[in-house]
């Protein structure tokens, strides 16, 4: 779920249509065009909400996989997923551009969906049935082999290589259609923000709903045919709409910039910095103020003594061997945000026990409802609710009351939505260790063994639901609005980096608590104690709180709207951002610096 708006270009002067000419305003973007692109994201969360909501209920009871190990195959899988984002946003900027990056994308997701489905169709990709059917748990099964596990690898990280593609680059794409220097169009795109969440919702809902229900009920492969299905359509779509599209060229990947200085200021880590940083290459064309922080970065902007000027204007103009400081201070605003990025990825090693244990401690409670069975996978559908009526709480309800007291336009900054959703997850997941060891209490106590009802886990998805709704809002905001102007793209790979290493987080304790433990996290929870895992990640998250405190309160918002050296407006931008700092030392209350 990824929401970007990197237009730097505003007079949209850079867009070209499909044949590459000069765009045609009149005949292109718009809300058609944006439409059929938002197909594809709406498809993508069909497939991997439906995939991932429901995965280890296969693994444990088809495959026969320890919980434990069905959790890191889900874990993992998501991991890569986003981790994939940063491969396509890199491509996309490099050397695809956005539509090509999309549509490759989401015909290697569809071709992936396709394996999926006949990987879980086919019998010979399965092990034979327990004795005993009825509960298999209790049986010496017979695991999945190599080849059965590898064609479901196969199958699931095909989906992430275009899951990841799709992600980094469909709302980009989108927001293309619009020209934010036409009052109309740019109010359009807000609406667009909006129906682009709208449909990441309304996805994640109709495949914990729908297609769990149908791969619970009906069968596997029938659940992911028609996602496969869902994912042709899309990459029909796009393609039909080729000639409506507007299209931005690639202009090359910030990740490049990065590499670049930090190689070249480790290659010249022995010289010594100049004495004033006016010396360095590009200082007074600077788009960026000059900061004191990370200073070994600027001696990537050192010009190396080569005899003649014609030499020393050689190497300016040699971007390999010599940086600006733009360049240096936009790597430097980077690295500042790492700090924030660390204390950031607890939160979705919480999110990612929402798709793992929590749903196999539903398969063993009581789901009815009434005459229905709940598909375990289904009851994530609270999990997505709580989202959609908090993203709407917090700008209707929440946001306008923060402004009375904090008289801030915005209510709450970034960093406190992120903070506030890090204190839902800790006390969701005491929620979730509560639950689990009532249930367990439960099961043993009554004879013959009673089931605790499955609706008992709605706490814990209300609680962490709120918590992403918060979070994400606000990690996303954060990143976007703290990178560089021209790393815009490379602030929405940073996010998809934390949810990434959030899930392979969650992969790793999970290892470590199985070998360490041997009794958490067993496969028949009756006989585990799967409440010690819910309240170390709790204890986890005060710690990481705590973390996150600090660094949020010490953390100096970039300067807006700098002018450079040469510019009257220098002094008074300056004058503002270090009135803003002194205001963040007096107040120890406010989690985030004032926006």
């Amino acid at each position: 779920m990824v929401m970007v708006h990197d237009n730097d270009d505003k007079d949209g002067t850079d867009l070209v249509d499909f044949r590459g000419n000069p765009v045609d305003k009149s005949k292109t973007g718009g809300w058609l065009a944006a439409g059929l692109i938002l197909g594809s994201e709406l498809s993508e969360r069909i497939v991997v909400m439906g995939i991932s909501m429901n995965l280890v209920t296969y693994l444990v009871g088809i495959l026969h996989l320890s919980s434990s190990k069905s959790a890191n195959t889900v874990s993992n899988f998501m991991g890569v997923l986003n981790l994939l984002g940063l491969l396509g946003g890199f491509l996309a900027d490099a050397r695809l551009g956005r539509f090509l990056t999309v549509a490759i994308s989401a015909s290697v997701c569809a071709l992936g969906v396709i394996l999926l489905t006949l990987t879980t169709s086919l019998p010979s990709m399965r092990p034979p049935p327990c004795p005993q059917a009825s509960d298999p748990r209790k049986q010496q099964c017979i695991e999945a082999n190599g080849g059965q596990l590898a064609m479901l690898y196969i199958s699931l990280y095909t989906i992430a290589l275009g899951g990841g593609g799709i992600k980094s680059n469909v709302s980009g794409f989108g927001s293309d259609q619009f020209d934010t220097s036409n009052p109309v169009e740019e109010k359009k795109m807000v609406y667009f923000f909006n129906r682009f969440y709208f449909c990441i919702s309304m996805g994640s809902l109709f495949a914990v709903t729908v297609l769990v229900y149908i791969q619970d009920n009906v069968g596997r492969g029938y659940g992911y045919g028609i996602s496969a299905g869902t994912m042709v359509i899309a990459v029909t779509v796009l393609l039909c709409g080729r000639s409506l599209y507007r299209y931005k060229n690639p202009q090359g990947s910030p990740l490049t910039v990065i590499y670049r200085v930090v190689l070249l200021a480790f290659k010249k880590k022995n010289l010594p910095l100049p004495a004033k940083p006016s010396m360095l290459n590009g200082f007074h064309d600077s788009r960026v103020p000059h900061t004191e922080i990370f200073r070994w970065i600027e001696k990537a902007a050192i010009l190396e003594e080569d005899g003649d000027s014609a030499a020393k204007e050689s190497q300016k103009n040699n971007s390999w061997r010599v940086s600006t400081v733009t360049e240096v201070e936009e790597v430097k605003m980077v690295l500042k945000l790492m700090p924030i990025w660390a204390t950031s990825i607890l939160f979705w090693t919480v999110y990612s026990q929402m798709n793992t244990f929590t749903i196999e401690q539903a398969t063993f409670m009581d789901r009815k409802l009434g005459n229905f069975n709940v598909p375990a996978g289904s009851m994530s559908f609270f999990l997505f609710i709580t989202i959609i009526l908090f993203t709407s709480l917090n700008e209707r309800v929440v946001v306008p009351i923060a402004r009375k007291f904090t008289h801030n336009v915005k209510g709450i900054t970034s960093l406190q939505r992120a903070g506030i959703g890090l204190i839902f997850s800790i006390v969701g997941m005491l929620a979730a260790g509560i639950v689990e060891k009532k249930r367990r209490e439960v099961y043993i106590a009554d004879q013959p063994p009673k089931k605790l009802s499955a609706f008992w886990l709605v706490p814990q998805f209300f609680l962490v639901g709120a918590g992403e709704a918060f979070a994400y809002v606000g990690q996303l905001e954060f990143f976007i609005r703290e990178a560089p102007e021209r790393m815009k793209s490379l602030s929405t790979g940073l996010f998809l980096t934390t949810l990434s290493m959030g899930y392979f987080l969650s992969s790793l304790l999970v290892t470590l608590v199985n070998k360490v433990t041997r009794s958490w996290l067993r496969s028949n929870l009756n006989r585990a104690k799967l409440e010690n895992f819910y309240w170390m990640l709790a204890i986890m998250g005060v710690v990481n709180f705590m973390a996150f405190l600090f660094f949020a309160m010490r953390h100096q918002y970039k300067v807006q709207n700098y002018y450079g050296p040469n510019n009257n407006g220098q002094q008074q931008e300056l004058e503002n951002w270090k009135e803003d700092t002194s205001e963040l030392k007096e107040s120890k209350i406010d989690i985030g610096l004032q926006e």
